[in-house]
């Protein structure tokens, strides 16, 4: 392989659901590897990739951090359906149990339908046993916190909050690299065979974050042709930008790649010099390596892409 690093697009990996689908962009989960689709590293795997650039790619800090493991899943989410309620274990529990990471994970919604919901935590401060009850006496639906969703509404699920993304919700989905569910309730929906889909009751029950929070979404304040930190947490920091005019950016603070997930509008991201572009459009996905640390962006009318990306 050559060493003159690129922006890089990968194959979509899609998933159908029983309630939808998903199509993950970036992917490091075993089994689910994203492919290079553009470019001289076309064909080549997220994990060939690492081995061979390294820090290159990803970022001194971060590959040190990670090593050949890719931190982050970056997902959209089409969720015709409502999903299972469910919740993630943290990195200690997940460690103990699966030899992996926890996840912590948020929503952007890109678009909804009219009077769409969510789950995100309890109406309630939870007991352990009081949230058993509720779950074995067939009453978890009343104990769950619904909110109504709006197009561009960010939500911060950490590990171990109980959550489920309603039917009507269109989403880009950003998380640790990590496939560990504990599903609580399932609407008793059966799969294509007439199956009751799996529980992990037992599992979730010490996973569970059961406090009450004052706010389940985050607020913002955008910013056309300005960039909004949304999100910042250990495993990833997100900011929206927006904008309707040439945009360029420098990077010499951070040590990280970074994803551009293109939510609205679309556009050419210049560097190395005008000769060397990419195009991104709605619901594609492009990677940056870290070596790169200088982009032109030249928008095809207004452009909202989120911005994403691990601090050292």
């Amino acid at each position: 392989m050559e060493n003159n690093l690129y922006p890089i697009k990968f194959e979509t990996i899609y998933k159908p659901k029983i309630w939808g689908g998903e199509s993950w962009e970036v992917s490091g989960v075993e089994g689910d590897v994203s492919v290079v689709a553009n470019g001289f590293l076309a064909g080549n795997s997220l994990s060939e990739l690492l081995e061979v650039y390294m820090g290159d790619l990803v970022g001194d800090a971060v590959y040190e951090r990670f090593g050949n493991e890719f931190p982050l899943l970056i997902k959209f989410i089409d969720a015709r359906d409502r999903l299972s309620v469910q919740v993630h274990p943290g990195d200690a529990l997940a460690a103990e149990r699966h030899n992996a990471f926890g996840k912590t994970e948020m929503w952007y919604v890109l678009d909804c339908e009219e009077g769409a919901e969510l789950i995100n935590g309890f109406k309630r401060e939870m007991s352990r046993d009081e949230y058993l009850e509720a779950l074995n006496s067939g009453k978890i639906m009343d104990i769950l916190n619904n909110v109504k969703v709006h197009r561009g509404d960010v939500f911060y699920i950490p590990s171990g909050r109980v959550h489920a993304i309603g039917g009507g919700n269109h989403i880009a989905e950003i998380q640790q690299t990590s496939d560990i569910t504990y599903r609580i309730y399932d609407y008793d929906r059966r799969d294509s065979e007439g199956n009751a889909r799996e529980l992990h009751t037992e599992l979730a029950v010490d996973a569970i974050d059961y406090k009450l929070y004052n706010n389940y979404r985050t607020d913002y304040v955008a910013d056309v042709n300005g960039t909004v930190n949304v999100i910042d947490c250990k495993y990833f920091t997100t900011n929206i930008f927006e904008f309707d005019m040439p945009v360029e950016k420098d990077y010499p603070e951070i040590d990280s790649f970074i994803v551009y997930m293109c939510v609205a509008g679309g556009c050419r991201i210049e560097y190395d010099g005008e000769q060397s572009a990419v195009e991104i459009r709605s619901g594609e996905t492009v990677l940056i390596p870290a070596v790169i640390k200088n982009l032109c962006f030249y928008p095809d009318g207004k452009t909202k892409l989120l911005e994403v990306y691990i601090k050292s």
